[in-house]
């Protein structure tokens, strides 16, 4: 993590013209709230234009960098926060949930997601060679960190692209590789590191996490789980805790209400029906989950949602 001094410590003049300049280009590509997809595939564009409570996500291995504005990413009982000074990345898929925290129509929050293809990544590893990463117990698979020059400089030259569609598809993959790699190299790349090396424990709990994100409906054996990625049954629960900040049953939770609750929005599914779509036989333990996670039963949380739209 950066120090508690260097986490308040301004960009320096050149960072700043990179950060207005990356603000630019967003502000540019993007017109009301919103994630916009690019003709990068790994490179999102991110938009608010007012403050937003928590919202719940499944978010997939990224980067994300703000160019104004802050953000606040809640795991668990765990809160994340950071800003144009700093980092956030998530080296596994995990269901969080996220708060915009200053944003105006006149001064909007405007932020790039890059997308880690955990497969690009342990090439990249294997590419390198020994990178003299260090060894570190298993640790949260997300994490903030103070932004540098050269990671900056690449997220920039990268968001470039858009302007000049012609090159995107023989500079975007190199530089890609180059933001995979300053992340590796970076002080908390052993993070990333763990979870791409091959046979390593902590893949194997990603591969555990992406079995549950494909079979969150199905009823969950942790033998069973333990057996698919070749670990005890104690080490999955405590290397699973120490990456998600939840055990794998508490992890299913997360993602089956999550669902069940695009269901009833997107789709227009009764609370019922919808819970029944994501693994709940039981009408009344679907509402009291769905309370604890969203503060309301399903049809009061609806209405809430739909009075702020």
């Amino acid at each position: 993590m950066p120090s508690p001094e260097s986490k308040f410590i301004p960009l320096d003049a050149e960072m700043e013209k990179q950060r207005a300049e990356l603000a630019s280009i967003v502000h540019r590509h993007t017109w009301e709230d919103g994630s916009y997809g690019t003709a990068i595939t790994s490179l999102y564009l991110n938009r608010h234009n007012a403050p937003r409570d928590f919202m719940p996500v499944l978010v997939e291995p990224a980067l994300c960098i703000l160019a104004s504005g802050s953000k606040e990413v809640r795991l668990a009982d765990e809160i994340f926060a950071y800003d144009p000074l700093n980092y956030l990345v998530f080296s596994v898929a995990m269901p969080v949930a996220g708060r915009i925290i200053d944003a105006t129509a006149e001064d909007p929050n405007l932020s790039v997601r890059i997308n880690i293809d955990p497969a690009q990544l342990t090439a990249l590893i294997a590419e390198a060679g020994p990178m003299g990463v260090p060894s570190r117990p298993t640790s949260r698979g997300m994490y903030v960190d103070r932004i540098d020059h050269a990671l900056l400089d690449a997220v920039l030259r990268l968001t470039r692209l858009l302007d000049t569609p012609k090159d995107i598809a023989m500079l975007a993959p190199l530089i890609n590789r180059e933001i995979l790699y300053r992340l590796l190299r970076g002080p908390q790349g052993y993070r990333l590191y763990e979870i791409a090396v091959a046979n390593s424990q902590s893949h194997r709990v990603s591969q555990a996490i992406t079995w549950l994100n494909g079979n969150y409906e199905q009823p969950l054996r942790i033998d069973d789980l333990a057996k698919e990625v070749n670990l005890s049954v104690s080490t999955l629960h405590h290397r699973f805790k120490a990456i998600t900040a939840m055990s794998p049953l508490q992890y299913q939770k997360q993602l089956r209400l999550q669902e069940a609750r695009r269901l009833m929005i997107a789709e227009g599914l009764e609370a019922s029906a919808a819970g029944y779509r994501v693994g709940y036989e039981s009408p009344s333990q679907f509402s009291r989950e769905y309370s604890r996670l969203f503060g309301a039963p399903p049809l009061r949380d609806l209405a809430r949602l739909r009075q702020s739209i």
